[in-house]
């Protein structure tokens, strides 16, 4: 399963706690659109299937299924830098 840091949970919060999200809203990680790559996203809620992370405080991530899979030993961080933060997923 995917691990937050203490940081990204923070950040998650932060971005989730907006008033245009709804409560139990969180960020979705799935497969981006046309790319190899991941893609994170406002969620009102998770999608079927979805792995629903819930680490402190309403620090709320729903991972795709087949994404769930790859990140099971990952963890995510949060790296602030000058311009704003954003996430950083290492393999554990």
């Amino acid at each position: 399963m995917l691990t937050l840091t203490d940081n990204a949970q923070t950040l998650v919060r932060d971005i989730t706690d907006r008033p245009e999200v709804p409560d139990g809203g969180g960020l979705r990680i799935a497969p981006a659109n046309g790319t190899e790559g991941l893609e994170v996203s406002l969620a009102a809620e998770p999608a079927p299937g979805d792995q629903v992370i819930d680490e402190g405080d309403g620090a709320r991530i729903f991972v795709e299924p087949q994404v769930a899979t790859l990140l099971e030993s990952s963890t995510l961080d949060a790296d602030p830098s000058g311009s704003g933060s954003g996430f950083v997923l290492t393999q554990s």
